[in-house]
């Protein structure tokens, strides 16, 4: 099949589950009622809990969703081909992960704007809540530590050093329109165009400034300095501003590839399908674990009932910010399908850069496939391949960061409640769980095998735990309806398909580990595996007692 029409028929797919299944859920499922008070208004502080206009908050989920796993995860799973990837990131996202997403951002919203973990705990028991936040802290600590190390070798002069300035800078201008916002009452619309400007402006500044040369040890220093400060400081001074401004950088990096991708209708360099790559793991299950935000993440129901939850203006908003904002994180991970591709010059090309699993054995490495694929489409548009590289380079990297600050963030939280579960909540204050947080997170940024930064065992670890954590919130959402007596079943089949995926992942991955000798990463997975099967035993015994008892009142009258 001809990449072009590969593409289009993706894109119409999109189009129709959205206009129908997505208004289903919305409005057979959880009944959302746009008069009902949210969170954002009942339980205002103007630090987490603030109302965002829709278009606002849609960027900052977005931008939080989007890091640099979308991107990443199709550039290393292509291994097997076009077409795996492209079915699951696909139909993955219509029906298992924009599913996640609204399911766990509905929820949240109608527990106080409460984190996942938490609402468990009111759902299947108090167990159920530890559990998860184990799991959480865990799954935030190891994402975001390969998010810093990748970014941190992205920085370095063998890669993509014209990109630091514009995203500093764009820290910077999103701190001023924050504050322009909130305190001085600007207009929302003018600054957008003004922050807009600024942000292409400093790409060029950027190719043309003296470049940075640090190495990546650094960059991780200074990495960590920037999560540490955007999780203490009040979500409408960066959180916001600066995932807004990103949303339209990404807006038009997306656009721009799709439309150079369009005009060039290039051919696909790689095969439709190859079960058996040199060194890879088996394609089942792993091209459903290599592939994780692009399709389905758990870390998507931690940001849903993180911080979006806590900022929604009206129930009826959860429809596109929850369901389209996957959509729109998907459409960057068919993006990565087409760039890493169809964005190679021949076969020939694509067979050495993908001759085996560690023949790009860095992460860097594998993001520089979607960089210059994404590139080479732009530049279809007259634009030169060094500026479009730079600004590709700049998307990857900013979104990589917006998860970075939004992940700390709900780390942060996450540790708040693990303190408030054993009674050290006095300890564990907003500054201090922060301090714990980045120190986490850098023990995984830092962390090496054998000599060498983890990258591949760490992001396949990743993508396991990161599905098992989206199988354990589609069984909370499965509980919620269930004890409601609202149906179930959208929820109840695409737990059930992730649960058996990620288990299987999980049991191969602890062979591999074992046989490799390495004890850590054994331990950890071990203990997240059996922190899994616990939950989804402790789930099972609630629904076994409820369905002992009258059904709750109907998911309309909540």
């Amino acid at each position: 099949m001809h990449p072009v029409i590969a593409a289009a028929a993706c894109l119409v797919v999109y189009a129709v589950v959205y206009r129908f299944y997505a208004r289903y859920l919305g409005r057979k499922i959880f009944a959302l009622d746009p008069t009902r008070a949210t969170p954002a208004h009942t339980m205002r502080d103007g630090v987490d809990y603030v109302a965002c206009q829709p278009t606002i908050l849609f960027g900052h989920h977005y931008a939080s969703i989007a890091g640099l796993a979308p991107m990443l995860g199709p550039a290393i799973a292509v291994i097997w081909g076009w077409l795996p990837g492209m079915l699951w990131v696909v139909f993955g996202t219509l029906f298992i992960g924009a599913v996640h997403d609204f399911g766990a951002l509905v929820v949240s919203m109608r527990n106080r704007g409460l984190s996942i973990g938490k609402v468990a705990e009111d759902l299947i028991g108090h167990r159920a809540k530890f559990i998860f936040l184990l799991i959480i802290l865990f799954l935030i600590c190891l994402v975001m530590g390969v998010f810093v190390r990748t970014v941190a070798g992205l920085f370095t002069p063998a890669y993509y050093p014209e990109s630091v300035f514009p995203t500093f800078f764009l820290i910077f201008v999103a701190m001023g329109i924050g504050w322009l916002v909130y305190k001085r009452n600007g207009n929302v619309s003018r600054l957008t165009v003004v922050g807009f400007v600024l942000m292409i402006a400093s790409i060029w500044a950027g190719l043309v400034m003296a470049r940075p040369d640090l190495g990546a040890n650094t960059w991780i220093y200074l990495l960590l300095a920037y999560a540490f400060a955007a999780s203490v400081l009040p979500v409408w001074l960066l959180l916001q501003p600066r995932d807004y401004l990103n949303s339209m950088l990404l807006y038009l990096g997306l656009g721009a590839a799709y439309v150079g991708f369009f005009v060039l209708a290039p051919s696909f360099a790689a095969p439709a399908l190859d079960a058996t790559p040199k060194d890879a793991p088996p394609i089942f299950p792993f091209v459903f674990i290599v592939i994780a935000c692009g399709a389905v993440s758990g870390f998507h129901g931690l940001v849903s009932s993180g911080t979006t939850s806590k900022q929604i203006d009206k129930e009826t908003d959860a429809v596109v910010i929850g369901y389209g904002g996957m959509i729109g994180e998907s459409l960057l991970g068919l993006m990565a399908v087409l760039a890493c591709t169809a964005g190679f010059s021949s076969p020939e090309a694509w067979s050495e850069h993908y001759a085996s699993w560690t023949s790009a054995d860095t992460l860097a490495g594998k993001m520089q496939a979607f960089i210059d694929g994404a590139a080479t489409f732009v530049s279809t548009l007259g634009v030169p391949m060094e500026v479009a590289q730079a600004f590709i380079a700049l998307v990857a990297v900013s979104f990589a960061l917006t998860s970075l600050d939004s992940g700390t963030r709900l780390l942060r939280y996450n540790i708040e409640e693990i303190g408030a579960s054993i009674g050290a909540e006095r300890y564990v204050g907003r500054y201090s769980a922060s301090i714990l947080a980045v120190a986490f997170i850098g023990f995984f940024a830092f962390y090496e095998i054998n000599g060498q930064p983890a990258g591949l065992a760490l992001w396949s670890l990743f993508g396991s735990t990161n599905q098992v954590l989206g199988a354990l919130t589609l069984l909370t959402v499965v509980v919620y309806l269930r004890q409601r007596g609202a149906n179930y079943w959208p929820y109840l089949l695409p737990m059930a398909f992730m649960m058996v995926v990620t288990f299987v992942a999980m049991v191969l991955d602890l062979q591999q580990y074992w046989a490799a000798g390495n004890v850590l990463l054994t331990l950890v997975a071990a203990a997240i595996f059996a922190l899994s099967i616990w939950l989804a035993v402790e789930a099972a015994l609630r629904m076994g007692r409820d369905s002992a008892e009258p059904v709750a009142t109907p998911v309309e009258g909540d």
